[in-house]
């Protein structure tokens, strides 16, 4: 068995094995399930809500939002990176905006979103919140890592604009590019989440969620607290993928 077979199996088998029997522990020692259920006892109830159209009709809503405030958020970040990195009174200009979103909590946003739009929306527009200023960062600061010397040798012989972004540009942003993207995405996925706790839109996870804690349902609580959980990891797993394929096509271009 090599290194990284053993590294695998400790990290995705045996570590979480180990939680599990600690989180199995505590939940005997406190002996109240309204405070910590057992495992086995989470994961029937989860198996149980797995097998209704109620479940997935709300995993399938959450997924949407956050994923549409994910995507305006890379967007958006995306292009004034490049704008702010090409346009230093761009950076001057949007500073202000971008340190104040950075400073102002989650909670303080959520809040103020549910005076300024409908509750469907809010989740959407915490995510991007959440991923907007992160992006713009990373995405200035790949194309300000880009050569002086090599864009003035460009435009020396007159590189043709879209030769000048996949030789020079590209192999610089999409690094940092990457990076961002992965940041991004958990603090979208549970700022998403934690909106819809709090602004309860209809078929939800944050609803659901709300409404297990409501009744004292702690078993359910639990059981969509490892959905959010597994989701997650999932959504994460499936972007590394999507970025991985796309920092190789930059790399081979």
């Amino acid at each position: 068995m090599t290194n990284s077979t053993v590294k695998r199996l400790l990290r995705w088998v045996l570590f979480p094995l180990l939680w599990i029997g600690v989180w199995y522990a505590v939940a005997l020692i406190v002996n109240r399930e309204v405070l910590v259920p057992t495992p086995a006892r989470v994961f029937v109830r989860l198996w149980e809500l797995v097998q209704t159209a109620a479940f997935w009709t709300s995993v399938s809503y959450s997924i949407l939002r956050v994923t549409a405030g994910f995507l305006a958020g890379v967007l958006l970040g995306t292009l004034t990176g490049i704008l702010t990195a090409k346009l230093p009174l761009s950076e001057g200009l949007l500073s202000p905006l971008l340190t104040v979103i950075r400073a102002t909590p989650v909670a303080s946003f959520i809040i103020l979103a549910l005076v300024w739009m409908g509750r469907e929306a809010i989740p959407v527009f915490i995510s991007f919140l959440m991923v907007f200023p992160i992006m713009q960062s990373h995405v200035h600061t790949g194309v300000r890592a880009v050569s002086p010397e090599l864009l003035e040798m460009a435009q020396v012989y007159r590189v043709p604009k879209m030769r000048k972004v996949r030789a020079l540009y590209a192999p610089a942003v999409l690094p940092n590019f990457s990076a961002g993207c992965r940041t991004c995405l958990g603090l979208a996925w549970k700022a998403g989440v934690a909106a819809e706790v709090i602004s309860l839109p209809a078929r939800s996870i944050g609803r659901e969620l709300h409404n297990s804690k409501l009744y004292l349902e702690t078993v359910d609580v639990f059981a969509w607290t490892v959905t959010v959980v597994v989701l997650s990891l999932l959504i994460e797993k499936l972007l590394r993928a999507l970025l991985l394929r796309l920092t190789k096509g930059g790399d081979e271009t």
